[in-house]
């Protein structure tokens, strides 16, 4: 499948399966790093990457029919990825009738080329195709550009929640977008 919204990247998307859990495992580690690794301190970002990203929990996650993983590729190689859940395997409770994104991850030097952009147009998509009425996410509330992104897709704040990076309490604004307009 080619993204929509790409400018002049030539990209392909496809879903993952248990065999591309190594990958999966490594492009997780990077991008998480390189976004919020300065941020934190050396101690809880190995805590919290060890834990999160381990392959058996990956490797679960990927087993899970309530949650979707897809790469986004250039010249055959991950340049990021989307994960979305629905039923049980959302972070929250939030229903039947609402899909999450939980995670929008894209290698440092492939930001800023509409691949973020492309995942969200084919969240709202897949949520449309499961009759979904809602799409939620949860953003750091520091994470300016992320929220500003989101804002700009019609995202709102609705409520946050502790999300532990280590030793470190932080909060995670939850934001909701409304599909039945």
């Amino acid at each position: 499948m080619l993204l929509k919204g790409v400018s002049t990247l030539k990209t392909t998307t496809r879903k993952l399966t248990t065999a591309d859990v190594t990958a999966l495992q490594q492009i997780s580690i990077e991008t998480f790093t390189d976004t919020f690794g300065a941020q934190n301190t050396a101690a809880n970002m190995a805590d919290y990457l060890a834990t999160a990203y381990d392959l058996p929990k990956l490797t679960a996650e990927l087993a899970n029919p309530d949650s979707r993983f897809y790469f986004v590729e250039h010249d055959q190689t991950p340049v990021g990825y989307l994960k979305l859940n629905v039923n049980d395997a959302q972070s929250e409770a939030m229903g039947p009738a609402a899909l999450e994104v939980e995670r929008i991850y894209i290698r440092s030097a492939f930001k800023h080329q509409g691949l973020g952009s492309a995942f969200i147009q084919q969240a709202i998509e897949l949520a449309h195709q499961d009759h979904k009425t809602k799409i939620w996410l949860g953003v750091w509330e520091h994470n300016e550009p992320a929220k500003k992104f989101y804002e700009k897709w019609g995202f709102q704040q609705f409520s946050a929640h502790t999300f532990t990076m280590g030793t470190d309490p932080q909060t995670d604004l939850l934001m909701v977008k409304d599909l039945t307009d």
